[in-house]
C-alpha cells in the first residue's frame, strides 16, 4: 500500500477520519482544476477491499471509513456487496464512475465530491444516503433503490447521461425525507412511481432540460406529507427543510422544461409558493388526476405552455390570480375542488376569466363546480353570476335564431338568475299596457249581464298575470292590433312570472 492507503487503513480500524487535504481551499476544491498528486491518491480497489473484507476494529472502537480530500483512482465497484461499516467520503475526486447496484449499506455519505457517474440501481441502505454538494458529470441512477431513512441531494449539481436523464430514480423508495434543496439538474429528473415516506423538498432547485419535453417526470409519485416547490434560503447557515426567515436571501424554485405529476398522491399539500415555470408552447405543467388535500398554486404564471388539472381532486385550492395562464392554456376538465382560498385580490370577474380560460370550447362543468363551491361558502349572489356567465358562454355556440332568443332572455330576465329584473319588466309592461288601453278607449263589451266597469289598469294586469283571474279579460272584446297587444302581454306575462317563480324557489330552497 501507499502511505495514503496505509493511513486510510489505520484510520478505518480506529473509526477516525483520514484527511488528505492540503489546507488550501482553492487547491482542495474537488471540482477545481488543480491536480492532486500521488500523496493524496488511493486506489478504488483498496477502498473496496477495506469495505468488503477489512480488518477488525481496534478494541473499544467501531470501524468506519471517513476519508477526506482523496483522489480515488480506478473504478469503485461495490456492486452486489454487503458493506457493514459507516461510509463517509468528503471533498473527494473520483477518477471513474461509482458502481453500487444491488449493494447493501447501513449509511453512506458522499459530501462535496466530484463523481463522473453514480450507478446505484436497487441499492439498499438501512439508514441515510447523503449526496450533498456533489457534482455528477454523467448522471445518477437510483432506479428501484431503497433508502431506509433520508435521501439528501442538497446543492448537488447533476448533468445528464447519454439517455438525457440527470437523475433516474423510477421506483425509488425513501423511508423519510427526500431533500433536494438548491439542486441543479441539467436533464430529466425522473421519479416515476417513487414513494417518499414524509416530504419531498425541491426548495430553491433549478431544473433545466432544453433537450426534451420534461424537466421533472414524476407520474404516480406518492408523498405521504408535502411536495415543496418553494424558495430556499441561500448564504449563511440555513436549516434544511425550513421556511427561510424574513430578510433571508432566497432562491426560488425554477423549472425550465415540462413537469409531469400525473396520478400523484400527496398526503398534505403540493406547495408552489413563488415557483417559476418557463415552458415552451408544447410543454405542460401537468397535474392530471392528482389527489391532494391542499394545492398551493401561488407561483409565477407561465407565459407559454399549458397548465393541466384535468381529473385532479383537491380539497383546498389556494391560489392567486397572477399564477394562472391565459386563455387556451389552462385545462380543468373534471377538476374537483371543495374550497377556494385566494391569496390577495381575486374578484369574481377575474375568477370568471379563470374559468373561461379553461373552456375555450363550451363546457358547463367548470362553471357548475365554481358555482357549487361559492354557494357552499354562502356566496349565493356570486354563484348566480357564475351560472349566468355559463349561459352566456353557451349562447356563443348556438345557431343564430337560438342565439337571438338567448340574447333576449339575457337582456330581459338574465336567464332567470336575476328575478328582480323580471319583476321590473312586469311593472314596466303593466304601466305601458295600462296607458295603451287607456288611450284606445273602452272596448266592446261581451254582452253578458253584469259586465264590470272598464278599467284599463286592471285589464292590463289581468293579461299579464297567469292563472290569477281579476275578472276583466273575459268581459271585453278587442279587435285589430289590440288583440296582438293583449296576446303579447299574456305570453310575456307567462315568461316573466315563471322566471320570478323560479328565482323565488331558489331563494326558498337556500333558506
Amino acid at each position: 500500500m501507499t502511505e495514503a492507503e496505509a493511513g486510510m487503513w489505520r484510520a478505518y480500524r480506529d473509526g477516525g477520519e483520514h484527511d488528505l487535504s492540503s489546507g488550501d481551499p482553492t487547491v482542495d476544491d474537488p471540482h477545481g482544476g488543480h491536480p492532486w498528486g500521488p500523496e493524496r491518491t488511493v486506489r478504488a480497489r483498496i477502498v473496496c477491499w477495506l469495505l468488503l473484507d477489512g480488518p477488525p476494529p481496534l478494541a473499544g472502537r467501531v470501524a468506519a471509513l471517513k476519508l477526506t480530500g482523496a483522489h480515488i483512482s480506478g473504478t469503485l465497484d461495490l456492486a452486489g456487496g454487503a458493506v457493514e461499516p459507516y461510509v463517509e467520503l468528503s471533498g473527494c475526486r473520483f477518477e471513474n464512475e461509482v458502481l453500487l447496484p444491488e449493494a447493501r449499506f447501513r449509511t453512506v455519505r458522499l459530501a462535496n465530491c466530484s463523481v463522473p457517474r453514480l450507478e446505484a440501481a436497487r441499492v439498499h441502505t438501512e439508514g441515510d444516503l447523503h449526496l450533498p454538494r456533489c457534482r455528477f458529470h454523467n448522471g445518477v441512477r437510483l432506479t428501484d433503490a431503497h433508502i431506509g431513512t433520508d435521501l439528501l441531494l442538497n446543492e448537488a449539481v447533476v448533468y445528464r447521461d447519454r439517455g438525457g436523464r440527470s437523475i433516474a430514480a423510477d421506483g425509488l423508495t425513501v423511508g423519510q425525507d427526500l431533500q433536494a434543496e438548491l439542486l441543479e439538474s441539467h436533464g430529466e429528473l425522473s421519479l416515476r412511481g417513487a414513494t417518499v415516506g414524509v416530504s419531498l423538498s425541491l426548495r430553491g432547485a433549478r431544473l433545466v432540460n432544453p433537450y426534451t419535453r420534461l424537466a421533472l417526470n414524476a407520474p404516480q409519485l406518492t408523498v405521504e406529507r408535502t411536495l415543496y416547490l418553494t424558495p430556499a434560503g441561500i448564504g449563511g447557515i440555513q436549516l434544511s427543510g425550513r421556511t427561510p426567515a424574513r430578510g433571508t436571501p432566497v432562491q426560488r424554485f425554477e423549472c425550465r422544461g415540462g413537469i409531469r405529476l400525473d396520478d400523484g398522491r400527496f398526503g398534505d399539500a403540493v406547495d408552489m409558493e413563488r415557483a417559476r415555470f418557463v415552458l415552451t408552447d408544447d410543454q405542460e405543467l401537468s397535474l392530471r388526476r392528482v389527489q391532494v388535500p391542499e394545492l398551493r398554486f401561488l407561483g409565477e404564471g407561465p407565459q407559454r405552455g399549458k397548465v393541466v388539472l384535468s381529473g385532479a381532486r383537491v380539497v383546498n385550492l389556494v391560489d392567486r390570480a397572477a399564477a394562472w395562464p391565459g386563455p387556451g392554456r389552462l385545462h380543468m376538465g373534471g377538476f374537483g375542488y371543495e374550497n377556494l382560498v385566494p391569496q390577495g385580490p381575486f374578484p369574481l370577474a377575474e375568477r370568471l376569466a379563470w374559468v373561461s380560460a379553461a373552456t375555450a370550447e363550451y363546457n358547463p362543468e367548470p362553471y357548475e363546480r365554481l358555482a357549487a363551491v361559492l354557494r357552499a361558502g354562502g356566496e349565493e349572489e356570486d354563484a348566480r353570476e357564475v351560472l349566468l356567465a355559463k349561459q352566456r358562454h353557451r349562447r356563443e355556440t348556438l345557431p343564430p335564431a337560438a342565439k337571438l332568443w338567448g340574447f333576449a332572455q339575457d337582456v330581459t330576465v338574465a336567464y332567470g338568475y336575476r328575478p328582480a329584473r323580471a319583476a321590473v319588466w312586469m311593472a314596466v309592461l303593466w304601466a305601458a299596457g295600462s296607458l295603451a288601453f287607456a288611450y284606445a278607449g273602452k272596448p266592446t263589451p261581451s254582452g253578458n249581464a253584469g259586465d264590470p266597469p272598464w278599467d284599463p289598469v286592471l285589464f292590463a294586469l289581468d293579461l299579464l298575470l297567469p292563472v290569477i283571474d281579476l275578472g276583466q279579460v273575459g268581459f271585453w272584446q278587442l279587435r285589430g292590433g289590440w288583440q296582438w297587444l293583449s296576446a303579447t302581454l299574456v305570453l310575456t306575462g307567462w315568461i316573466l312570472a315563471t322566471t320570478v317563480a323560479a328565482g323565488a324557489t331558489r331563494l326558498l330552497r337556500k333558506a
